[in-house]
This record gives C-alpha cells, structure tokens and sequence, in this order.
C-alpha cells in the first residue's frame, strides 16, 4: 500500500487562489506562537510578548529563507531559461530553513533587545514551537508533489500523479490538477520522514527541558542538533535539484554537518540557571500623560515620606488624648494628678454621652 499525493495543492475561492503551502506555513507559525507563548510564560515572561517578537522574527524569517533558497538553488530563477521574477513567488515553495532561522533570530533578537530580554530565554522557550512548525510546513510539500527522494518499492513510497492546468491541458505540477491518478512514480517520502522526525525532536526537547531544567539557550542547541542529525541523513535520500559541491554532495548535507557539531559543542559548554525575564514586563507610566481618567495621580517618594509623618503624628495625637497620663512617682495603676476633673464638669454625662466602643467592649 503506497501513500497518495493530493490531486491538487491550489483551489480558487473566486479571484483569491488558496494555497495548501502556504496554509500549512501560516498554521505552522500559529502553532509555534501559541507553544511558546505558554512556555514563555511558564518561564516567569510576560504575556502578549512572544506575539511582539513573532512581529518582528517572522518577517525575517520569511525574507531568510527565500533568500537561502535563492542562493542553493540560483539556476531555476537567474541560470539559462530562469524566470528572475519567480524568485518572488514565495507561494509556489522554496523556503530554506536555515534562512529562516538565522535572519528570523535577527528579528527575535531586535525584539527581544527593546525589551532587555535574553534572546537565550527566548529561544530555549522557542525551540519545541519551531520544529513543530517546520514539521506543519512539510505538508505544503505534500501538496505540492516536491522535496521527495529516489525511486522506490516500500510499501510506504509516495505516489506522484501528472498535474496539468485544466483550462490548457499544459503541465503544471504546482497549479494544475491530477485528473488521472494512475502514478508516473513511487519515490521515497522524505518529506513524511521530516515530518516525523521533527514531531520526535520536538518531544526531546519537552522532555529534556522539563528534566533537566534547560536555560541559557541549551533547549534551543538541543533542538538544532537533533534536527540537523535527522536532516543530514534525509538530505542525502532527497533528489530534487539543489546547489551541490565537493564531489556533488548537497550544500545542505555539508550546512546540515557543521550546524549539528556547532549546537553539540554550545550544548555540552554552555552552563549557567535560567535567566530573568522580568524584563518583558510592560512599564508603568509614571507621567501625567500616562494618567487614566478614573484613577488616582501617581504618588511621589517626596509625597509617600509626607503622607507617612502626617500618619504618625496623628497616632501620636490619639495616644495623647485616649490614653491616661501615669505619674511615675504614684503606684503604676494610680493616676496622676494631672488627670482629676476640672471644677465645673460632669463626668456622669460626659460617660453617658460616650460612644459604646470607648468602653473597650465590643459586640
């Protein structure tokens, strides 16, 4: 039993054409925000913060790894017969990864920056929300009959159809439509092993960073190292066109290597507790601008000082006229002569007209 390519990876909803790509790019960033925000947080962060730096890293993410893709696979767009303008197509496919995340980390590292917040933290509560959005966006190269590996007879090969414009009957592997599903090959589907592959990534990293208290971008190395070690063995079964060197071996074998020992090495010498990210905190405004109707004005350290000696005195006045005066030369429980009525006064009414709470008790 062989797995079934979709018969299509486009439909139209009137002039708009959906794209199952770029679908699967946006569920994918969905995902990674909602798994790093609850972690962030989780951390000590502020809530709302990760949807501020995801402002500014997927932007740059996105730039990244086009312009990565551009560079490993140049001959489509700028070799003989290229089409220069299709290297703006970003919805037809062609994201590299390792773009991504380089110039995406740019952009979470200005963000993260404006707020003093460690790009570190960041990244370690980060770095299980990516893989799986890596691993979404794999099936946009399902829908797209792309990324896949040689020839196979697995029972588990991936069936790839003819894909022709209907209007036209031209081929058409990325807009077109399967209108006969008989395979023209069965090949080997590298990109379901990704996807797996990241799904099992992403639960090392939970699992190791809950176990072993990760901080100090260790959850994010560990992350790095064990994607790059699956896709170092994946990229060599993948046949599609790529940029190669040294005795045509993949660029993306040799990137995929070096990064892998990279995030071993920060891995094993990295050390330290996990950081303070108090600071991405909101800040309180301390200006009248800042004042909101309903509320009271923000109080000075001059005026709390003030407010503090006015109370104390005033307790001070209190004790003076509740509190008998004891001469020290009397018994302890004689009181002075300073506290005999004045001729002319009627104790009698003046104990009557007391409040019931001056004779101590209480109901």
């Amino acid at each position: 039993m062989t797995i079934p390519s979709p018969p299509q990876g486009v439909w139209e909803l009137g002039p708009i054409p959906l794209r199952a790509y770029a679908l699967c790019i946006i569920a994918g960033i969905v995902v990674a925000v909602w798994l790093t925000e609850r972690r962030f947080v989780a951390r000590g962060g502020a809530p709302g913060f990760v949807i501020d730096v995801a402002v500014w890293a997927v932007p740059f993410g996105l730039v990244g790894g086009r312009l990565y893709h551009l560079a490993t696979d140049w001959r489509t767009y700028f070799g003989p017969g290229g089409d220069p303008v299709a290297a703006l197509y970003v919805w037809n496919g062609g994201l590299g990864i390792w773009g991504a995340i380089a110039l995406g980390g740019v952009g979470a590292w200005i963000a993260c920056r404006r707020r003093g917040v460690p790009l570190t933290a960041f990244a370690d509560a980060a770095a299980p929300g990516i893989v799986l959005a890596q691993a979404i966006g794999r099936l946009g190269n399902w829908f797209n009959q792309e990324l896949y590996g040689a020839p196979t007879t697995l029972p588990w090969g991936l069936e790839i159809y003819r894909r022709i414009d209907p209007a036209t009957g031209a081929v058409d592997n990325l807009n077109g439509v399967a209108v006969d599903r008989t395979p023209v090959e069965i090949v080997q589907p590298t990109f379901l092993y990704e996807l797996l592959w990241n799904v099992a990534v992403a639960l090392v990293v939970l699992w190791a960073d809950r176990r072993f208290t990760l901080a100090r971008g260790r959850a994010f190395a560990l992350y790095v190292a064990g994607y790059t070690l699956g896709r170092f063995w994946i990229e060599m079964l993948r046949t599609d066109p790529a940029l190669t060197r040294v005795d045509g071996v993949r660029v993306n074998v040799i990137v995929a290597a070096v990064v892998c020992v990279a995030a071993l090495l920060y891995l094993a010498l990295a050390r330290g507790p996990r950081e303070d990210l108090s600071a991405s905190m909101p800040t309180e405004s301390t200006g009248s601008s800042g004042h909101v109707a309903g509320t009271p004005d923000p109080v000075t350290a001059d005026e709390k000082d003030q407010r503090t000696d006015d109370a104390d005195l005033a307790r001070e006045k209190r004790h003076e006229v509740s509190a008998p005066d004891r001469d020290p030369s009397h018994g302890g429980a004689e009181p002075s002569g300073v506290d005999a009525e004045p001729e002319g006064t009627q104790p009698e009414e003046e104990a009557s007209a007391a409040p019931p709470s001056a004779a101590g008790g209480s109901s």
